[in-house]
């Protein structure tokens, strides 16, 4: 199955289940959450006119071209001015309120203050030159940010601005991930034979935490049919379960035959590498997405395809990463029937790859800085252009 139809079945799945319950929280808690309200403001901003520049405010009826102006008042920011006298010019510094009567700001590196502290103007002006009008970024009752929205820094400044202290947000989304093999060792503990250590909770739980989520560690699934029943029929107050590995139509994927015998089980063979096999399935009514095995893989998929489905059941329509176009620094000759995803980083203004791509090294993607997109049946020259996703879109 192609990435584009599997990534489409999968969040057509997650809009048929939004998350729908919210809350409220302060401004300083709403970091990386989604926005469950649309944001009004409820103010013009800014409120009255004010000046773009440190520089002296005047009418501009009153300038002759010539004639130099009296100053008449002094107008700092968070001051309430003064109407302008007729005849005189006011001394203003940046954002301090626009005098009434005063139609242009020129700022003070073009003027020359006389010693009687009398003002003459160098340069030809206009009127409404450097003055910010009232309701320049929003006016009262227009919408600011819509539902879905996640909020970063950038808004929950706007939403600073606008006096909220408190924003309506999707509740977080709680995730179950669990690993399946016998074979898996979590970090600090004594490797048997044939045993490996644990890579993918760290890597899932961190990202699941990043992208603001409520992680239910479930540790490591041995293999046996009965513990992973007993395991899945735990976990039924979540939202998704992920697990890793045990994903395939192998003996010893209990976790497939589990879901096969009470619930249901989508298997996808994508035609994605690394990371062609990948299921989607409910145990007991409870969405279940299971990530190949193999770090690279967990990392490719869970980016690609996990991470939009969680997006979009919170209400997020950008769920996409931002990719753009850059040339190969690198040769590529088997044309493959999988869209390949290499892990690599800009050089020289162009991609170049780590030297192995297999889909068990982690570490080509702590080298990585973003995934090289190959597409199918595609061979590469140096100079070629190809896709790049940084790795900085689909971390967060």
């Amino acid at each position: 199955m192609a990435v584009e139809v599997a990534l489409e079945r999968l969040l057509e799945m997650a809009a048929a289940t939004p998350i729908v319950q919210h809350e409220r929280v302060p401004l300083a808690e709403a970091q990386g959450r989604v926005l469950a309200e649309d944001l009004v403001s409820t103010l013009d901003l800014p409120p009255w006119p004010n000046s773009a520049m440190d520089g002296y405010a005047l009418r501009l009826a009153d300038w002759n071209g010539e004639t130099p102006l009296v100053i008449s008042q002094l107008i700092f920011a968070g001051q309430s001015p003064d109407p302008l006298a007729a005849g005189t010019c006011a001394r203003i510094f940046t954002g301090a309120p626009i005098p009434m009567g005063a139609d242009c700001v020129e700022m003070q590196e073009n003027v020359i203050v006389e010693d009687d502290q009398r003002v003459r103007f160098t340069q030809p002006m206009a009127c409404g030159q450097n003055i910010r009008p009232q309701g320049q970024e929003t006016t009262v009752g227009e919408q600011v940010l819509g539902a879905g929205t996640r909020l970063g820094p950038i808004e929950l400044g706007l939403a600073a601005s606008l006096g909220r202290a408190s924003l309506g947000v999707i509740r977080r989304v709680r995730v179950a991930v669990l690993s399946t093999g016998d074979e898996l060792v979590e970090p600090g503990q004594p490797l048997g034979p044939g045993q490996i250590y644990n890579s993918n909770r760290v890597l899932l739980c961190g990202w699941l935490h990043r992208l603001g989520c409520d992680v239910v560690d479930a540790g490591i699934l041995p293999d046996d049919l009965a513990a992973t029943r007993t395991c899945l029929a735990q976990l039924s107050d979540v939202d998704l379960i992920l697990s890793t590995g045990g994903v395939s139509v192998g003996e010893a994927d209990f976790l497939g035959i589990a879901l096969r015998e009470e619930g249901e089980l989508t298997l996808w063979k994508l035609a994605i590498k690394p990371g062609k096999p990948l299921t989607f399935g409910h145990f007991r009514g409870v969405p279940v997405i299971g990530l190949p095995g193999n770090p690279a893989s967990t990392l490719v998929t869970f980016a690609l395809l996990a991470r939009p489905y969680l997006l979009r059941r919170q209400g997020v329509q950008a769920v996409s990463p931002l990719k753009f176009q850059v040339p190969a620094g690198f040769v590529w000759t088997k044309a493959g029937n999988r869209r390949e995803f290499l892990r690599g980083r800009i050089e020289n203004g162009r991609a170049v790859i780590y030297r192995n791509q297999s889909s068990g090294v982690l570490r080509s993607a702590a080298w990585a800085e973003g995934l090289v997109e190959v597409l199918e049946g595609r061979t590469l020259a140096e100079g070629d252009v190809v896709s790049f996703i940084p790795l900085s879109e689909v971390l967060d």
